[in-house]
């Protein structure tokens, strides 16, 4: 329990909570930006960028165990290379760095532009169509090819991450009956890879080096586990909070259609300003003292990677979305020895999602009002 003087801030990041967050943290920033939360058990938030740089970089004292997820994503099983420390983690992350290096994902362009384009024929001619179909389909069809999970299984694969990733916060049974049908399933398809090896990363992986051994079903199950939710959500999110803005914003719609080579930029904005994944948890192995206020040795620790976006020592005019900011230092995919393995196949796919969206779709509008963040229905209306 936390002495009566500390630092309090009813602070959330999941839910409807999301609805408001960025008010939150700018009074965070101006009132207590470390401060004391009791959801989920009870964890301490950092919102200065310089604090979760440093924490980022201090895994002696800020350790990603049991998890970085919190609440879980539905299993108390370390996801591999995300809840692990280094050294340990060096090689995993090692085995894994291959797969998402540039040019491999250089080598996905034409795939994913080949999707984005069937994707939009489906809607074609449509008065309204949901979008977040669109988002949530191209990386889920992009990336679950790539790793060689069975496509015809999208539509299942779509309900466990909604399962999995949205409904913990507010039912975590329903995310821990998800998470073991995925494990179910996965163990079933990784035992089909090792008899019949295919040319994708789920069979690759069966046969990498870890240290002088090959990785054992277990650790496959919590690497595959990591990269299906990973791989297909967060990049939805971000494809689908960009259309629902530049839907309520004609005038920077306009400017990227008439320059789309803008489009990274912009990218680097929506991840900045509008991040699907807003914090990460940590736990103290040590006591320790940030912005003079006294932690605990088994607390948790919540990293507002989206207050840090919005950090006004770091940024000029934070709360504002430039589609054009030049000096973007966003920390959406990590710091240090936990950046996220994909950051290079998501920002290609959110550029070609962007790119070929407002190709055919140079002017569009929300049919309905909805919310920012998930990846729920998002009816957008063509206009001609």
């Amino acid at each position: 329990m936390r002495q009566e003087n500390s630092p309090r801030f009813d602070f959330d990041f999941h839910g409807p909570a999301l609805d408001t967050i960025f008010d939150d943290y700018e009074t965070m920033h101006e009132q207590c930006p470390v401060s004391w939360s009791e959801h989920y058990g009870g964890f301490w938030t950092l919102t200065r960028m310089e604090d979760i740089r440093n924490a980022e970089h201090d895994w002696d004292t800020f350790s990603v165990a049991p998890s970085m997820i919190l609440p879980s994503f539905g299993t108390d099983r370390p996801l591999i290379p995300l809840d692990i420390d280094p050294p340990e983690l060096l090689g995993y992350r090692q085995i894994l760095l291959p797969f998402f290096s540039p040019n491999r994902m250089d080598a996905l362009l034409p795939r994913t532009h080949d999707i984005a384009n069937e994707l939009l024929d489906d809607v074609a001619g449509q008065d309204v169509f949901d979008a977040s179909v669109y988002a949530r389909m191209v990386p889920a069809m992009v990336f679950g090819e790539y790793c060689g999970f069975p496509m015809e299984d999208a539509a299942k694969f779509d309900q466990w991450v909604e399962d999995i990733v949205f409904a913990r916060s507010d039912d975590e049974s329903v995310a821990r009956a998800a998470a073991e049908e995925v494990y179910d399933y996965f163990r079933a398809l990784i035992t089909r890879r090792r008899l019949e090896p295919g040319d994708d990363v789920l069979s690759a992986l069966l046969q990498a080096d870890n240290n002088g051994r090959k990785l054992d079903d277990e650790e496959m199950l919590d690497i595959v586990y990591l990269l299906f939710v990973a791989g297909l959500e967060t990049t939805a999110g971000t494809i689908r909070v960009a259309l629902w803005y530049l839907a309520q914003h004609p005038e920077l719609l306009k400017t990227l259609v008439t320059d789309p080579s803008l489009i990274p930029t912009a990218t680097e904005e929506f991840l900045r300003a509008l991040s699907p994944v807003q914090a990460m948890a940590r736990t103290l192995k040590i006591d320790t003292t940030i912005g003079g206020v006294d932690m605990k040795a088994g607390e948790r620790v919540v990293l507002a990677f989206g207050a840090a976006n919005r950090d006004p020592e770091i940024f000029e005019c934070p709360h504002d979305i430039q589609l054009d900011r030049a000096s973007n230092p966003h920390i959406s995919f990590g710091v240090g020895a936990h950046r996220c393995l994909g950051s290079n196949l998501a920002r290609r796919e959110v550029n070609v999602a962007l790119e070929e969206f407002i190709c055919r779709h140079p002017r569009f509008e929300l049919a309905e009002p909805t919310t920012w963040h998930g990846v729920g229905r998002l009816a957008i209306r063509p206009l001609s």
